[in-house]
């Protein structure tokens, strides 16, 4: 190679190597901006559910690389132009092509912020009942009452009804009864007196009754009901109707 090529790469590696050292520099100062960023938003954000606070640190780390990556490649003198907009419309598609996990992602964030339910308590929603075993951006662990555990799209808890059976910290158990042709008052007071006697009913609010139909056949239909602690539903529950069961028998 001779002296008349060689000149001309020089002056462009003049001319160029400031302007790289400048963009390195640049470089070097996004990260630690980045850094200094994410450490500040950290405690601003102290008080967010884990989860979602990381998920916000990694986009502001995200953003400021690639605003602090634009800047570099405008120091050097490429054209960042067209590739703006090439990243644009890249992300365009990529937002399209993901917009049902990007529902998803809205909804989890949703679920984190408002909190409508904490991981341990039992719900319905989204076509599945059990407790919470997880909460993540994009879905929901339940596991079910046969040790079943179900992974549900955050957006099906969010777009539809949610019931949250733990949060009032009490519930009321419906027991219908048909008393056949039983005298009424006093056998209402005896199936009171076993749904009282239960060691997890609560006597406040206090066991209540109601009359709820007359058939024509003379049969009763009657409403107990009890209350207890949540957790204690489903144990209740089935151990009153084989109370009442054995009584009626």
């Amino acid at each position: 190679m001779n002296a008349e090529m060689i000149k001309p790469l020089m002056d462009i590696g003049a001319a160029l190597a400031p302007k790289i050292l400048l963009a390195i520099v640049l470089l070097i100062v996004t990260r630690f901006v980045a850094k200094f960023a994410q450490s500040l938003s950290r405690q601003v954000l102290i008080k967010i559910e884990p989860t979602l606070q990381k998920f916000l640190l990694q986009m502001i780390g995200i953003v400021i690389w690639v605003v602090g990556g634009i800047a570099a490649l405008n120091i050097v003198g490429i054209e960042t132009t067209t590739l703006v907009a090439i990243v644009g419309a890249a992300g365009l598609a990529v937002g399209l092509a993901l917009q049902s996990s990007l529902s998803h992602l809205a909804a989890g964030i949703m679920l984190i912020s408002f909190r409508p339910f904490e991981v341990g308590d039992s719900i319905e929603g989204g076509g599945v009942s059990g407790t919470v075993d997880g909460i993540g951006l994009f879905s929901t662990a339940i596991v079910t009452a046969d040790n079943t555990r179900i992974i549900v799209p955050n957006n099906n808890l969010v777009s539809g009804t949610l019931k949250n059976f733990t949060v009032m910290g009490t519930r009321r158990v419906e027991l219908k009864v048909d008393i056949a042709d039983r005298p009424l008052k006093s056998t209402i007071q005896s199936l009171l007196q076993i749904v009282e006697h239960h060691p997890k009913v609560l006597t406040t609010p206090k066991p209540t009754s109601q009359l709820m139909s007359l058939t024509q056949g003379e049969r009763t239909i009657v409403a107990l009901r009890p209350w207890c602690q949540a957790e204690d539903y489903d144990g209740v529950k089935g151990d009153l109707l084989i109370s009442i069961k054995e009584y009626l028998s």
